[in-house]
């Protein structure tokens, strides 16, 4: 099984300044150069950017869109120290320096921001930092912890050990990181575990960005287990007050199988908003996987969303 490139896409290193370090954000720029971007598509906790490439890649006739390696992930060579790490401020700040790198493009446009799970969450704090840079958001399953919850992880006091015991946590750093070579992952993974749902072309496509060659023949996680697992403990993130402020139009499509979306009623969230700038929709019979299991939905959504 081979992973899905196309003529329209095209691998990018883009310099960035933030949180006092200078380093490069890999992407993969996919559509017509000569247009601006419409949409920055942003990954899951573990994932890369080329795992969404066959999903987007029908949208590509039409729009022009970036999708990201956020620190720690991919080909970026920002640094990723897993050590102390309390939220995702660091992939925020990443993501609204990179807005400000592409507002200084010639006939350069509010872009509509995207993402599944992590990138989902992490997109809705960057437009919190960025208003006047994005159309739209667009979640997939984001990551939004009960508020209760939200607002103990957020308190200076809240002591992390305990989401680092969480199982989630744990698997990620007990997670095999080097294989013999790509197929032997691919045999690995397919139909198992968090890939049970995976069509074959997408699971190729994570593996093929989502591993890097090394020395001895062998192949690594280009996400270090420890950088994972320090996303998964990192939750003293405010995405409630980001949805609560948001300008710009949010559609949250939340999975209806063990979502991490766990938002409870989604009419009284909506409600938070004064604006009403959001809408919920549950979509039946997915898993956090959402956008694997239902590509169509995610660029019909993207399609909307850009008009």
């Amino acid at each position: 099984m081979t992973s899905t490139l196309t003529d329209t896409l095209r691998p990018r290193m883009i310099k960035i300044h933030t949180s006092g370090e200078a380093g490069e954000m890999a992407a993969l720029d996919m559509g017509d150069a000569q247009r601006p971007v419409d949409v920055i598509f942003v990954h899951a906790n573990g994932f890369n950017a080329q795992t969404y490439v066959s999903i987007l890649a029908p949208l590509a006739k039409d729009l022009r869109i970036l999708l990201i390696d956020q620190r720690g992930h991919g080909r970026s060579t920002l640094s990723a120290n897993p050590q102390g790490r309390r939220s995702w401020g660091d992939m925020r700040d990443d993501l609204a320096a990179l807005l400000d790198v592409l507002g200084q493009d010639p006939g350069a446009k509010p872009v509509v921001l995207a993402g599944h799970s992590m990138g989902g969450t992490v997109s809705l704090l960057a437009s919190r930092l960025r208003p006047e840079r994005v159309k739209s958001l667009v979640m997939f399953d984001p990551v939004i912890m009960p508020w209760g919850v939200s607002l103990m992880a957020n308190m200076p006091w809240a002591d992390h050990k305990v989401w680092k015991a969480a199982p989630i946590a744990q698997g990620a750093i007990r997670r095999k990181s080097v294989f013999e070579d790509r197929a032997s992952v691919m045999a690995a993974y397919k139909g198992r575990g968090a890939f049970k749902t995976w069509p074959d072309e997408i699971l190729a496509d994570y593996v093929a960005g989502g591993f890097k060659d090394r020395a001895d023949g062998k192949v690594e996680l280009a996400c270090a287990p420890a950088w994972e697992a320090s996303n998964f403990t990192a939750m003293a993130n405010d995405p409630w007050t980001a949805a609560a402020r948001a300008i710009c139009p949010v559609q949250v499509f939340r999975a209806e199988i063990a979502s991490t979306c766990r938002i409870g009623d989604a009419a009284k969230f909506c409600r938070r908003n004064r604006k009403g700038l959001i809408r919920v929709t549950e979509v039946p019979g997915t898993t956090h996987f959402l956008p694997m299991e239902r590509p169509n939905l995610v660029r019909e959504a993207l399609t909307e969303a850009v008009a």
